[in-house]
């Protein structure tokens, strides 16, 4: 397939989550402004960080006036999923260059890492495909942050609208798509179990962290091929 039949098979396949991010994108711009970042900021957080879940916490502590020590450490929690997603889809990317993968990584994902990871499975991840895909989730998040960081004080109270569940059904939705996977129950269990305990015991963001770790090094021991097979 050429680059831009793939670029455009990426745009394709990223139409669906871009409707969903329009929404998730006004309502970080709306709650942005309202607590008390300033037009640009809010649109200036969302062009360079990327990162949807990490800016809403940062929104939420930065409400709270928490220290800049606690935003930082709850931020890198949220974010550090993107470690493990960086360090799967990096198994498919040995024929991009070095500018090609730190550019790949900035604008890496959620919805990005679960079409990466079906698409390299299916076919290969080609960069064309990649970039086809990132580059307009990108500036839809950032054109539809400008809108609602523009229009955000009309909203009064977002939850009314049911707003405030968007990020839960999001990462749901994410999640599912992996269910056909091999022990794709146990390490979600897993993962859950040991986030609720972590949020009842030391609290958040740890729960984050924690729990993908659990559910990361369950997977690894079950997952592991037999050996008597694979010495075969």
């Amino acid at each position: 397939m050429k680059n831009e039949s793939q670029f455009f098979a990426g745009t394709k396949d990223s139409l669906p989550i871009m409707f969903a991010v329009t929404f998730f994108a006004m309502l970080f711009g709306a709650t942005g402004v309202n607590n008390g970042l300033t037009f640009s900021e809010t649109v200036l957080s969302s062009a360079s960080v990327f990162a949807g879940a990490s800016q809403f916490v940062f929104l939420d502590l930065y409400g709270q006036q928490a220290p800049v020590w606690s935003v930082l450490l709850a931020v890198f929690a949220i974010n550090f999923r993107h470690v493990l997603y960086s360090a799967s889809l990096g198994r498919y990317m040995d024929g991009l260059s070095f500018s090609q993968k730190y550019s790949a990584f900035f604008f890496l994902c959620d919805p990005l890492f679960g079409a990466g990871e079906i698409r390299a499975q299916n076919h290969s991840l080609k960069p064309s495909y990649y970039f086809g895909y990132a580059i307009p989730l990108y500036f839809v998040w950032i054109g539809f942050t400008t809108l609602g960081a523009s229009f955000g004080k009309l909203i009064t109270n977002p939850e009314a609208f049911g707003f405030d569940m968007l990020l839960s059904i999001y990462f749901l939705s994410l999640l599912m798509g992996f269910r056909s996977r091999p022990n794709w129950l146990a390490s979600v269990l897993a993962s859950g179990i040991a986030s609720v305990l972590v949020f009842k015991l030391i609290g958040a963001p740890w729960h984050i962290m924690i729990g993908s770790m659990v559910g990361v090094m369950l997977a690894a021991m079950i997952g592991k091929p037999d050996e008597d097979k694979t010495s075969v």
